[in-house]
């Protein structure tokens, strides 16, 4: 292993920058070039075909069969152009990574020719095989039948000579196996309950859509170093590795200037991403040594979370060019700042207006306030399946860490917007207001546009924090999918919009003014879920007991935050919606205690064999070089020599030794406590035995690999070190 390290190193020092070229200077002129967008339909496509895709698009009507056949032979044209041989449905099972199967356009014709074929019945609905992905019970081994449909929402695109059509993923008996089909009916429901509140400021608005912009963080190591580590590259992050003299202290990475390799990679992925209609805009360095960001425009929610499930893919793939390999995992170095993929979220109408962002009038302030509070609101009342989204095996290591949001959720408003949450809780009283009460409360909204944007500090510790036209689920993790997040923050604030409407039309129905009517239920919001709202550092331990004071809960595992899925509350929130039905959410909530438990499995074999099979024989070689050298000083030295010159190495052995025997105690232990988790039948209890009997072994195995790393000769150690895996360009 030492030979493969310091091989490794070598190989690394004598990389040079891949050469990458624009296809263009201008962006525009190759950007959505690989996608079957508007442009590409309107050239391929008849004008009824075309009329009934953007139809199916903008108002969700059916696409009849015959109209399929015609947009699939279109399809078939444009994809042939582009050099494709094969088609998949592209989809987004529970595993959080993205699935296909490829199937060649070609079928073979009589006199043993072919043709190249491809259908409607091929583009609409395609059978897969469901039997190994994960399915939470819903359906049996040996039924293997899964169906995979078109969403002609989100373009089709070619990449690798494929073309790619993004589908849902149900059952054989139509439950949901996949991401993508609870979130299209969260965005319906969205949808539905924003436009009729909107009707109470703006008829004109027919439609509302969820917009997302995510920021992406990640690691680059080179793929020799990478290799070179087998925890890295069987869990995504180093089970072991001593702090480096330098870390991030000086904080001189971040926004510093981009490695030349790294801006190679950069610019490779991005010309395929932009390729691919990934409008892909920011680069930058992270806080600490090799972790990067990137970023795109806002887009509509179904289409982002698409495009930030192919980035991540891209990306991958691209590194391979440049002998990198990207780390996504939430938190692959210890010491160190980890990665997320911070949620930017927000609502636009079909009449060009961020709902979230304040207007020019009290009328138009007023919706803002509306959507606002309402937000606020369904995060307060729903703070648990919040955390629940969020939850992974991965974000544990970072969510709590001074580095990340804390598991408590809270919402950051900043200061004026918290002044006119005040204002309004004080001047609203039950009944009438006063003409004056009411004219100064109008001036008061009305002066919301003073704080567009930039009317107050990020504050990067808060989980969901107002930045200014949006909200930021800052807790999400870099390798979710951030369909799960998003599944949740629509429907509960879909649901909240729901209430919302129905409170004012029942004062409405008392012969209370409407805008009265308004300013009287948000101002019942704004008191109900005060305790929500927290402007400070929620970094700090005072904020852990000022949340425990308010009554909010601080779930830091994933066992137990994975709970709320199947509580009643939420139950009854997604079948009152046809979201999911019950079988579908206790489905989901044991596939992710099923997940949890098979990384810390995983992680827990992986530390094993590298302490049993690499970490100790190490120790106990260098060890043995040390008593050789005892063993011949003792013969060349007289004894009060000896007694002198001796005693660092015999100190050396006997703490070699004491840390030798730990990790061998601790290890043997560990693997007993797995043992008697894995004979567990229930999902939950054995995913709590794997957090609590099984991982609380980990930190202390650790401590003493990594002060044996610091004890034996550099030359002699297995792994490359943080300095190597951090620093090296």
């Amino acid at each position: 292993m030492a030979f493969h390290r310091f091989k490794a190193l070598e190989t690394v020092l004598s990389r040079t920058p891949v050469e990458v070229t624009l296809p263009s200077n201008k962006v525009s002129e190759f950007f959505g070039e690989n996608v079957f967008g508007i442009d590409a339909m309107r050239e391929y496509l008849s004008e009824e075909a075309f009329n009934s895709v953007m139809s199916a698009i903008e108002q969700g009507s059916r696409i009849d069969r015959k109209m399929a056949d015609q947009v699939a032979a279109s399809m078939k044209a444009w994809a042939n152009s582009k050099g494709a041989t094969h088609y998949t449905h592209w989809f987004q099972p529970l595993t959080g990574t993205t699935a296909e199967k490829h199937d060649a356009f070609f079928e073979p014709t009589e006199g043993g020719r072919a043709i190249e074929r491809f259908g409607g019945s091929q583009l609409v609905q395609q059978e897969s095989d469901a039997s190994s992905f994960p399915n939470g019970g819903i359906r049996n081994t040996f039924e293997a039948r899964g169906y995979t449909a078109w969403d002609p929402t989100s373009p089709a695109f070619v990449i690798s000579k494929t073309l790619c059509i993004p589908t849902i993923f149900v059952s054989y008996t139509g439950e949901a196996l996949d991401f993508k089909t609870p979130l299209l009916k969260t965005l319906h429901l969205l949808d539905k309950a924003a436009v009729d509140v909107c009707q109470y400021f703006d008829k004109n608005v027919t439609k509302v859509n969820v917009t997302l912009g995510w920021e992406q963080e990640y690691f680059l190591v080179d793929e020799a170093l990478y290799n070179a580590r087998p925890d890295l590259s069987m869990t995504g992050r180093t089970l072991f590795g001593h702090a480096p003299a330098k870390g991030q202290q000086l904080e001189d990475h971040y926004f510093g200037s981009i490695p030349e390799r790294a801006t190679a990679f950069m610019r490779d992925f991005e010309i395929e991403s932009l390729k691919l209609g990934i409008p892909i805009k920011t680069r930058h360095n992270e806080v600490a040594p090799n972790q990067f960001e990137c970023a795109p425009v806002f887009e509509e929610c179904n289409l982002a979370v698409d495009h930030n499930q192919l980035l991540m893919d891209v990306m991958e793939k691209i590194a391979r060019r440049h002998n990198f390999c990207v780390l996504l995992h939430e938190k692959p170095y210890a010491g160190v700042n980890g990665s997320g993929k911070h949620n930017n979220w927000s609502m636009s109408t079909n009449t060009g207006k961020n709902l979230l962002s304040p207007g020019k009038t009290p009328k138009t302030n007023l919706q803002f306030l509306t959507f606002f509070i309402n937000t606020v609101k369904a995060v307060h009342d729903n703070a648990d399946l919040m955390r629940a989204a969020i939850a992974s095996a991965n974000n544990d290591h970072r969510l709590g860490a001074n580095e990340a949001p804390p598991a408590i959720m809270s919402v950051f408003l900043g200061t004026q917007l918290s002044n006119v949450l005040d204002e309004l809780e004080t001047k609203v009283k039950s009944g009438k207001m006063s003409p004056d009460e009411k004219t100064a409360l109008k001036l008061g909204v009305g002066k919301i546009p003073d704080i567009l944007l930039d009317n107050t500090d990020r504050n990067r510790t808060s989980p969901f924090a107002f930045t200014g036209n949006k909200f930021e689920f800052r807790a999400v993790g870099s390798s979710a999918n951030c369909a799960g997040p998003m599944i949740v923050l629509n429907a509960i604030v879909g649901d909240q919009l729901i209430q919302f409407k129905n409170d004012v039309d029942a004062l409405i129905s008392k012969n209370v003014d409407k805008d009265e009517a308004i300013f009287q239920i948000l101002r019942k919001y704004i008191v109900e879920s005060k305790k929500i709202r927290f402007e400070g550092n929620g970094y700090g331990e005072e904020w852990v007991k000022e949340a425990a004071k308010r009554g909010l809960s601080n779930i830091k595992t994933t066992p137990l935050a994975l709970s709320a899925f199947v509580s009643k509350q939420t139950m009854e929130l997604f079948e009152r919606h046809s979201i999911l039905t019950e079988r579908e959410q206790h489905a989901r909530h044991d596939i992710y205690l099923e997940t949890y438990t098979k990384k810390i499995q995983i992680e827990s074999r992986v530390m094993a064999d590298l302490a049993m099979s690499h970490i100790i024989p190490t120790a106990i070689k260098y060890q043995s070089s040390l008593i050789e050298n005892v063993k011949g000083l003792k013969d060349i030295m007289n004894e009060a020599d000896f007694k002198k010159a001796g005693q660092i190495q015999l100190g050396m052995i006997l703490e070699i030794s004491e840390h030798i025997n730990t990790i061998k105690t601790k290890v043997d232990q560990m693997i007993e406590a797995r043992k008697a988790a894995n004979v567990i039948t229930d999902a939950k209890k054995q995913a709590i035995d794997y957090c609590e009997k099984v991982k609380c072994f980990f930190d202390v195995i650790r401590y003493h690999v990594d002060k044996l790393e610091l004890l034996i000769d550099d030359e002699s150690w297995p792994l490359p070190k943080y300095r190597e895996l951090l620093f090296t360009k």
